[in-house]
């Protein structure tokens, strides 16, 4: 099993690596043809590769079994809350 960050998933990584590529490489969009779009992906690709540093998550299995504990918590209280007022 893989723990993600609860405030971004791994989309949200992949959506900010293509607004960085709408917004260096498609949006001046002064092409020629599909070749030069072509190339200027593939220029762009080459130097986020060599520019890019790996991710280090830091969330743990602690961090994970707290998150379930406080979520549990405040379900338990929304549904004391709610029986409480259903018999009012």
């Amino acid at each position: 099993m893989v723990h993600t960050p609860v405030h971004a998933s791994w989309l949200n990584q992949v959506e900010i690596y293509y607004s960085a590529v709408q917004r260096k490489v498609v949006s001046p969009n002064g092409f020629a043809d599909l070749t030069e779009v072509r190339d200027r992906l593939r220029e762009f690709e080459d130097r986020y590769n060599a520019t890019a540093q790996p991710l280090r998550w830091r969330f743990t299995t602690s961090d994970l079994d707290g998150l379930l504990a406080r979520l549990d918590r405040r379900t338990a209280d929304h549904y004391e809350e709610s029986s409480v007022a259903s018999t009012a």
